[in-house]
């Protein structure tokens, strides 16, 4: 899993850019993906609730953003995790 937190440390953070959260960019990308239709992420205060709340309102994820996100999952991440699904 190292490699993995290693990936997701440098490249995600510079294809979120630097006005947006990394925990706002990772929901933003999961309600984007097909046949999503809920997402119900935890937070433990009300900090937290309120950058939850805020991805929804973001705009989706441009398609530059989703192929860097899935240059970096082929090419730092998938033979670790992939076969396990």
């Amino acid at each position: 899993m190292d490699v993995g937190a290693d990936a997701l440390v440098v490249d995600p953070l510079e294809i979120a850019g630097d006005a947006v959260p990394t925990a706002a960019f990772a929901l933003r990308w999961v309600v984007d993906q097909p046949g999503v239709t809920t997402v119900i992420p935890g937070a433990r205060n009300v900090t937290q609730v309120r950058g939850n709340v805020a991805a929804a309102s973001m705009a989706p994820l441009s398609d530059s953003q989703l192929s860097d996100l899935e240059r970096v999952y082929d090419e730092r991440i998938r033979a670790h995790v992939h076969d396990r699904w």
